[in-house]
């Protein structure tokens, strides 16, 4: 079973970036599709983005198309998302999350979070 740990979270003016990082541990990154999630205050879960085992295939929810890039480096054992012209609507709780059957938006294993605050 994989242990996900997220960090790079932080308070950020509007307009600026952040590059999270979730470090995995207890198994191979390699073997894992990958996908982050945030949840804002009194709101749902939102899917953010997920990236395919490989890296080869990635999918972005509408709302951050463009502005955020997701990557992975699976000799770290390391996915990162790094976050550009930020808006004070992506302030939230951040996920990482993994999973390894499928490509769908259904993910298993859980990190505990990482808080993203945007200032207008």
């Amino acid at each position: 079973q994989v242990q996900l740990v997220e960090s790079g979270g932080g308070l950020v003016q509007a307009g600026g970036s952040l590059r999270l990082s979730c470090a995995a541990s207890g198994r191979t990154v390699s073997d894992y599709r990958m996908a982050w999630f945030r949840q804002a205050p009194g709101k749902a879960r939102e899917f953010v983005v997920a990236i395919s085992r490989s890296g080869g295939i990635t999918d972005y929810g509408t709302s951050v198309k463009g502005r955020f890039t997701i990557s992975r480096d699976n000799a770290r054992n390391t996915v990162y998302m790094q976050m550009n012209s930020l808006k004070p609507e992506d302030t939230a709780v951040y996920y990482c999350a993994a999973d390894t059957t499928g490509w769908d938006r259904k993910y298993a294993y859980w990190g505990q979070g990482t808080q993203v605050t945007v200032s207008s």
